[in-house]
């Protein structure tokens, strides 16, 4: 039986589902060890990792996932969790850094930053790179079935091609469904022109008769199931999915699609600051990258970390592509919060038409 406080928290914990326990009880229990607490996204790290870093530096981590960088955010905002490592995606590194969210980062504390492919650092979102090292990075595109579809893919167009009414499942996420609208009319993904986007609605509005169903992670399951032909995915997705079903092939539109880049930071409120540096340099180890990647899927941003990967995973164009199509894709930047609220009121009200 439970009893005092530490035990009464831990009850309400069970009882809303939760699976993060305050660092302040884990600190408790383990008489003042050292201690990590780490928000990332569901599913995004090889377990086998995290343990191994345990065993390496005593260092306890208190692992919890967030499904949308919105969440994050307000996570983070409120302040209460005092979390000291995140992943937060590329544009929302812009949002963090305005409202004073993040530390800077120590790069004495950092030597295997040197492992990280310089084309992937020093981005808009942070062009120094103070705040922020990459953890993975990716594409969105279509995952198709290639027995289910009779023509290869290469073109957001062919998602309004009458035959596959109610066959495509979209993912769960306005900039990811405004954007292919607005990339298959040759439109910035990060439009700001009220026109451009008014017809993006009436684009997704045409689309949405082909739709089966916005969904998140339920999509790699329903694809490699064989539930529907095509669908719109994140790359690393893709990948897991393909694993898992021979006849799924994944493409990047040749009208061009979003690249993103997620990347590990240390909240201002960080308590545990030394222990973060010391798991985001554990991380840039390349055999640890290495492994990081395979288990999730993602391709990785440590340059060193590919000699350790099956060549035929470094050289698929489909997750490592070419300087040419690179060329083609655009980062999301923050727009704001009025424009923020524009795409997703387009991408509520694409979900609610009949």
């Amino acid at each position: 039986m439970l009893y005092g406080l530490a035990g009464l928290v831990l009850v309400i914990a069970v009882v809303l589902g939760a699976y993060f326990i305050p660092p302040t009880l884990v600190n408790d229990e383990t008489d003042g060890g050292k201690t990590l607490s780490f928000l990332n996204w569901g599913d995004y790290i090889d377990p086998d990792l995290i343990t191994k870093f345990e065993a390496e530096t005593g260092v306890k981590v208190i692992y919890e996932t967030f499904d949308s960088n919105e969440a994050m955010l307000a996570k983070i905002e409120q302040g209460g969790s005092n979390f000291d490592l995140v992943v937060p995606s590329d544009y929302t590194i812009s949002i963090m850094k305005e409202k004073n969210l993040l530390a800077e980062l120590d790069y004495d504390q950092l030597p295997n930053a040197v492992n990280l492919d310089p084309s992937l650092l020093h981005k808009e979102f942070d062009p120094q790179n103070a705040y922020s090292v990459p953890y993975f990075w990716g594409t969105v595109g279509i995952l198709y079935n290639t027995t289910m579809v009779d023509e290869e893919i290469t073109s957001w167009s062919q998602l309004w091609d009458v035959k596959y009414r109610n066959d495509i499942l979209l993912s769960d996420s306005a900039r990811e469904v405004v954007g292919l609208a607005l990339a298959s009319m040759g439109y910035s993904q990060n439009t700001t022109d009220e026109g451009e986007l008014a017809q993006a609605q009436a684009q997704l509005m045409a689309l949405k008769p082909n739709v089966k169903a916005f969904l998140g992670d339920e999509i790699k399951m329903l694809m490699v199931q064989n539930e529907a032909p095509l669908s719109l995915v994140w790359s690393g997705t893709a990948a897991m999915a393909m694993e898992e079903n021979e006849n799924l092939d994944y493409v990047i539109p040749e009208e061009g699609s979003n690249i993103w880049y997620d990347n590990m930071v240390i909240p201002a409120s960080a308590r545990n600051k030394t222990e973060a540096h010391q798991f985001i340099n554990f991380m840039l180890e390349p055999e640890n990258a290495a492994a990081n990647a395979e288990y999730v899927g993602y391709s990785t941003p440590n340059e060193k970390a590919l000699d350790f990967l099956d060549p035929e995973v470094r050289e698929d164009e489909r997750f490592y592509p070419s300087e040419a199509t690179i060329e083609t894709l655009e980062v999301y930047q923050y727009l704001g919060v009025k424009y923020t609220s524009y795409y997703n009121d387009i991408f509520l009200e694409t979900k609610i038409s009949s």
